[in-house]
């Protein structure tokens, strides 16, 4: 990324993050994690099934030929990704949707708005915030990246990319 983004965020000054997935984390973020998924998302992981299918875990699999890659369930009219094994449906060994998108030469293609965006939320009002223990209520305790005394590094800095997704959003579609 070569023009650093500058979106607002509440606690910008103070918030730390850094992601050690791979280093010293296995993918905490991923497990029970049941993002919901916009028809967009929806179109495009059930257009690419049958590359994502072979990449999943065998429980996995057996899940989305029976049920399909979201439940009955939903959380802001949004359908949930289902739960194998606590862990979501499309964690092996990291994101499969990610890799997919790795593969393909975007990333992001496939992995759903919620977790791209990941730490990033915003309030009530439309206004970024970094998730962080203690602040605006967030009660993820276990997630040890959230917690503003395992990193020094500034969030603003580490999470450039999720910024530059969150600057291209308008918070109130």
């Amino acid at each position: 990324m070569n023009q650093r983004v500058q979106l607002p965020l509440l606690n910008g000054q103070e918030a730390t993050f850094e992601c050690v997935y791979g280093r010293g984390c296995e993918g905490l973020c991923c497990q029970n994690g049941r993002p919901g998924l916009r028809d967009d998302e929806l179109h495009r992981i059930r257009e690419a099934i049958p590359k994502i299918v072979p990449m999943l875990r065998p429980a996995a699999r057996k899940i989305v030929q029976r049920s399909g890659v979201v439940t009955r369930r939903t959380r802001d009219g949004l359908p949930l990704v289902p739960v194998q094994g606590g862990w979501c449906l499309f964690f092996n060994e990291g994101c499969v949707l990610h890799k997919l998108g790795v593969q393909e030469g975007d990333a992001y293609r496939y992995k759903p708005l919620q977790c791209a965006l990941f730490p990033l939320l915003w309030d009530d009002q439309g206004r970024w915030y970094v998730r962080q223990k203690g602040y605006m209520n967030e009660t993820w305790d276990e997630l040890f990246c959230l917690n503003p005394q395992h990193s020094q590094r500034k969030a603003i800095d580490t999470l450039q990319t999720e910024l530059a997704i969150a600057a291209k959003l308008n918070v109130d579609e």
